[in-house]
């Protein structure tokens, strides 16, 4: 039996014809969005072996990119929040909206599975419902929902979809965006209301938001169902981002705004455990750079 050939740089050329003509087979706009977007996931992954940062020109060199073509891609990502600047050294690192997206990917199963049980037990110590919601776009939807023992609960579902300008978990979410963020979001969505309390103003909106960022909390009192007050915390993963809201809907009759903040408490208390769950190892009182 003749011996085995051996291997060659032959053996590789296959796949990257296949590449290339996949590549040569798009229209000529789309090739130049495929290599634009190749090469900013190239910068972000060479970028992430950096824990330090990385400056401009060093990067340039280990992507094989001109230094104004790696600049100008670069600074979009900087503007996106994706990759982050560091002021003194002008080296690049990463930003957190990617931890936020690997929180995400990894599990929304995951994330209500460890956010129930903490639901159960902060239904059952206030008598109230309680849920959990993300983000998702511009609006927030529930995860995770508990019904508390007392009447007259409620009736939300798991994979409702609340508008963010005027629910307590809503608030809480638009208070982790950055101010460039919050500024998007209101150029491009129609505030509207479903009750005579709700939010429509957007200057209204930005005292409010910057009120939720001072507070590290959230209330709607009536703004989303006129029979409602409801208050939201903060939920934070690894990295210190808000991931999420935890909050906590009852009737007016019953809770108060008195009963309103004691039950905010147990709440902080409950988004804090679920916090440690993710990986916080913070605590979830007011923060200063809640907008950066």
């Amino acid at each position: 039996m003749a011996p085995p050939r051996p291997r060659t740089k032959q053996a590789t050329r296959p796949r990257a014809r296949v590449a290339v003509r996949a590549e040569a087979d798009a229209p000529e706009s789309q090739r130049g969005g495929v290599q634009s977007l190749g090469r900013a996931f190239g910068i972000m992954e060479e970028i992430a072996r950096h824990r330090d940062g990385i400056g401009l020109a060093e990067l340039s060199k280990r992507v094989g990119l001109h230094n104004s073509t790696t600049f100008h891609l670069v600074k979009t990502m900087v503007s996106l929040g994706y990759v982050r600047q560091l002021k003194d050294s002008k080296k690049y690192r990463i930003g957190r909206p990617l931890f936020a997206l690997a929180a995400s990917a990894l599990d929304e199963v995951e994330m209500t599975s460890l956010a129930e049980p903490v639901l159960t037990e902060l239904s059952r110590e206030t008598g109230e419902g309680t849920q959990f919601a993300v983000r998702s776009g511009d609006t927030v939807v529930i995860l995770a929902r508990m019904s508390g023992p007392g009447a007259f609960q409620l009736k939300d579902r798991v994979g409702g979809v609340r508008p963010a300008n005027c629910t307590a978990i809503g608030k809480i979410m638009l208070s982790s965006l950055t101010d460039d963020q919050f500024e998007r979001f209101l150029s491009r969505v129609e505030l509207k209301g479903n009750t005579p309390k709700s939010i429509v103003n957007a200057d209204v909106l930005r005292r409010e938001v910057d009120a939720v960022r001072r507070a590290g909390m959230a209330i709607d009192d009536g703004e989303f169902d006129p029979e409602l007050r409801c208050v939201a915390l903060p939920v934070r993963d690894f990295s210190g981002q808000i991931i999420g809201a935890m909050g906590l809907s009852g009737p007016m009759w019953r809770v108060s705004h008195e009963v309103l903040q004691k039950h905010a408490r147990v709440v902080r208390a409950a988004a804090a455990r679920l916090s440690a769950e993710f990986g916080y190892t913070g605590d979830l009182e007011p923060r200063s750079d809640a907008a950066e």
